[in-house]
């Protein structure tokens, strides 16, 4: 045994030299090939950057500004002359096109109507009900409890009268529409509660179709298609600018133009999707207080309770 490992040791160091250079040739061809491919792919991106594809844009190609509203923020609350306001641009403007299929007309007396305007406000809509006592489906007036009605009869029906882009119905839009703020602006979103990406996405993409598309940009538009970098999906998309100054009449006297009609109904729309929002933030203020008064007590009665025992 003692013989054995100088040996294996004399033969260790015999091997070395043959080992390193075996390893040093099978190494170089390998570096080089690494090194020319990389030159290669990085001639690729140097062409593929001068044609214009060097990287897939992002969308929304702008983020939408952060507006001020009143129902933001823990202590938010609704403002009733808006959402009325915002209530006759959906009438007078959106409602040609969007539904919403999931907003009671009876809802509306949370904006400030009462049950006759109500009433009076339903019976303008056509509404189909039936069967009737002969089978047959019949239209009639609305009523408050009947829901807001889609201006066609089926998905296919808008897409047909739309250029094939069937409009979405406009109840949950507010809730289902926002732009990912990234980090760590959502870190600082927790505290603030901010939950207004989509009245802002909504505002931002009604006034955002002003702008000129960048020439890269113009000549891939489709046909019929209209730019809007605010847009979540693409450059451009299939909806023309819906509403221009002066188009809807306000009789209180708010400006006629189209950042506060936008602003109007994105606020409408915010209601629409979550009309018991003020209420709910109300109701989580009280328990916040109230989990703090109690966290309180029960510190002064461990205190007590437990003063004069020996740990």
């Amino acid at each position: 045994m003692k013989k054995l490992l100088p040996a294996l040791l004399a033969a260790g160091l015999a091997f070395a030299p043959m080992s390193i250079a075996l390893a040093q040739d099978g190494q170089g061809p390998t570096e080089n090939t690494a090194s020319e491919e990389a030159a290669v792919g990085h001639d690729a991106s140097a062409e593929a950057a001068e044609e214009g594809h060097a990287e897939t844009p992002h969308y929304p190609l702008e983020h939408p500004e952060q507006l001020n509203w009143s129902f933001a923020g823990p202590f938010g609350h609704w403002d009733l002359a808006q959402l009325q306001r915002g209530l006759k641009v959906y009438k007078e403007v959106c409602s040609a096109c969007h539904g919403m299929r999931l907003v009671a007309f009876r809802n509306l007396e949370d904006l400030g109507y009462s049950e006759a305007q109500v009433k009076a406000f339903a019976a303008e809509y056509t509404v189909q009900d039936g069967p009737n006592a002969d089978g047959e489906m019949f239209d009639r007036p609305g009523i408050p409890s009947d829901y807001f009605p889609s201006p066609f009869p089926n998905t296919a029906a808008a897409a047909a009268a739309n250029g094939g882009a069937a409009p979405p119905d406009l109840s949950l839009l507010a809730k289902a529409r926002a732009v990912e703020r990234g980090f760590p602006t959502f870190v600082f979103d927790l505290g603030t509660q901010y939950q207004e990406a989509g009245p802002d996405y909504i505002h931002a993409l009604l006034t955002g179709y002003d702008q000129e598309p960048p020439p890269a940009i113009a000549d891939s538009l489709q046909p019929g298609t209209y730019y809007n970098p605010y847009f979540i999906s693409g450059p451009a998309l299939a909806m023309p600018p819906p509403i221009g100054d002066d188009q809807v009449e306000y009789p209180d006297g708010a400006p006629q133009t189209i950042d506060q009609y936008s602003r109007d109904v994105s606020a409408f729309m915010m209601w629409a999707a979550e009309p018991h929002l003020a209420e709910r933030k109300a109701t989580g203020f009280v328990v916040m207080i109230f989990l703090v008064v109690f966290a309180g007590l029960l510190f002064a009665v461990k205190r007590r309770v437990w003063t004069g025992t020996a740990h």
